[in-house]
């Protein structure tokens, strides 16, 4: 691990690689799992504040758990949680004609209905954030499901900071982002010389 800022990056989010391969995985991190996605205190109250925008784009099933449970819940570990439907969907999913899941707060943001693209947790994915009162974890989560998205970044060579640019700026600022990748290229330029 290594120090940027107030966080402790693990040594993964540079050295391992990643490319989400839609084409292959149509986007099932959305309805897989057994827990919904981890939310912010803010990214709660926004949804709620969202709902009237995004109720009509959901499905009939989401919204009677969501009239019936609220947007977010407790997982296991205490972790506030996007609502599930049947134990693994994302009240947020949806799958269209051709079998591919999207998230209706994406669609609404990209439409202009609302300001929030989606939580920064699905944004940020693998990358995986854990808080504590002095700093914050960066880790690299690794899920089977994603196996598509490791081989496409490998083919592709592109590192997992890489592919996470615009979500690591959103969390975290530019500036960070900036020493981020210099750490990641000195660490790989001292590495090629050994």
């Amino acid at each position: 691990m290594f120090q940027i800022q107030n966080t402790l990056v693990s040594l993964d989010v540079i050295e391992k690689e990643f490319c989400c391969d839609l084409d292959v995985c149509r986007g099932c991190c959305c309805i897989e799992g057994d827990a919904g996605a981890p939310l912010t205190a803010t990214e709660e109250q926004q949804l709620n504040q969202m709902l009237p925008a995004l109720l009509p784009l959901m499905t009939a099933e989401a919204r009677e758990v969501v009239a019936q449970k609220g947007v977010a819940y407790n997982d296991p570990e205490g972790e506030r949680v996007t609502q599930i439907v049947n134990g693994k969907d994302c009240v947020f999913a949806r799958t269209d004609h051709n079998g591919w899941c999207y998230c209706v707060i994406e669609k609404a943001f990209n439409s202009g209905k609302v300001k929030m693209q989606k939580p920064i947790s699905c944004y940020l994915y693998p990358i995986r954030l854990k808080e504590f009162p002095t700093f914050i974890a960066v880790e690299y989560h690794r899920w089977d499901i994603c196996h598509c998205a490791r081989q496409k970044g490998r083919r592709q060579h592109i590192p997992v900071y890489e592919f996470l640019r615009e979500p690591i700026i959103r969390r975290f600022g530019e500036e960070y982002y900036e020493e981020l990748k210099n750490v990641a290229q000195e660490w790989k330029k001292q590495n090629s010389q050994k």
